[in-house]
This record gives structure tokens, sequence and C-alpha cells, in this order.
């Protein structure tokens, strides 16, 4: 240190000092400025990023709960689209009942009725029929009475004898 103070030469100390000066003010004239331009700028620009990316996780936040809200309301809109198709299914399902219903009891109906005609129809043939077959059987015994004079005086008495007790 002492070959260092033994050594020094006060002009070239001013020399080096002016020269680091004017080195100084040039790089702040030419170089730092667009030097802390740049940084800032950057600075700005990380800044300026940040804040888009805090504004978009928000929006996505939004865009994340309106869609939980849609999911929700969509949900419920099924469920009530759900529960309308199956009182509509039941109350088809009930009138088909019903219409099958009154239709079969209809049709018992007219066919009972049927069945009451085709009965009725059925009876008076018969009548028809036995009436007939009275008719022929009566004649062919009153043929066979009245074919001999013995058998007609005969049956004459005992009608008369019929008559007088009744």
């Amino acid at each position: 240190m002492e070959k260092l103070l033994g050594e020094f030469s006060f002009g070239l100390f001013i020399w080096h000092s002016l020269l680091f000066i004017a080195l100084v003010l040039l790089l702040k004239k030419f170089a730092w400025k667009p030097i802390l331009n740049a940084v800032n700028e950057r600075e700005q620009g990380i800044v300026d990023a940040l804040a888009s990316a805090e504004a978009a996780k928000k929006e996505m936040e939004n865009l994340t709960a309106d869609n939980e809200k849609l999911l929700k309301e969509a949900r419920v809109e099924r469920d009530a689209m759900m529960k309308e198709a199956r009182e509509i299914k039941a109350k088809m399902i009930a009138d088909a009942k019903d219409e099958a219903k009154i239709e079969g009891d209809k049709m018992i109906s007219n066919a009972q009725a049927a069945i009451q005609s085709e009965k009725k129809s059925a009876i008076a043939e018969i009548k028809n029929q036995v009436a007939s077959l009275s008719l022929d059987i009566a004649e062919k015994v009153v043929k066979g009475e009245l074919s001999n004079k013995d058998k007609q005086l005969k049956l004459v008495e005992t009608m008369l004898d019929d008559a007088k007790l009744n």
C-alpha cells in the first residue's frame, strides 16, 4: 500500500476521474435510458400479463360458476320434463284403460243384448215347433180316434162326462 501512495500521481487521478465521469455521463445518456426503458417496459409487460392472467382466472371462475348454474338449470328442466312425461304417460295409460273398459262394457252389453235377442228368437222358434208338433200329434190322435164309430161315441161320452164334472 505504501508503494501505491508513493507512486500516486495527482494528475493521473484527475484524468482517470474525468474519464470515468465522462464514461458515466455517456453511459447515462446513451445506455442507461434505453436499458432502464427496456427494463421498465419488461416490468410493465410482466405486470400487464399478471393482471390479464388474474382477469382470465376471474373470468374462468365466472364461466365455471355460470356453467354450473346452467348445468343445474338444465338438470332441473330435465327433471321437470321427465316428471311431465311420466305424468303424460300415466294419464295416457289411464285414459286407454278407461276407454278399453268402456269399449269392453259396451261390447259385453251388446253381446248380452244379442244373446237375449237370440234367446227370445230361439224360444219363439221352439214354441212354434212345439205348437206345430202338438197340432200334428193332435191331428193324428183325433184322426185315429175318429176313424171308427165306436171310438167316436166313446170320446163324445167321455167329453160330456168331463164337461158335466167341471
